[in-house]
């Protein structure tokens, strides 16, 4: 199935990478579990998607992940 284009707001692409370099410890731990295809899926990690940014998004699937602490 071909990647699905989703709309997002450029100006929160910024702050995507810097939620990337600065994971919280249960990002991490969920990261090294989901990256490289290990569940035979490709996920991305702070996904701009329309206002917001989800921890984990699946393409493939049409999945987000939330892990649901906050950044410090």
């Amino acid at each position: 199935m071909p990647n699905k284009v989703i709309p997002y707001r450029k100006d929160l692409k910024p702050l995507a990478r810097e939620l990337r370099k600065n994971q919280t410890e249960s990002e991490r731990i969920v990261w090294n579990f989901i990256r490289r295809k290990s569940l035979g899926v490709e996920f991305h990690r702070q996904v701009p998607m329309l206002d917001y940014i989800v921890d984990f998004y699946c393409h493939e699937m049409g999945l987000a992940i939330e892990i649901g602490r906050t950044h410090s």
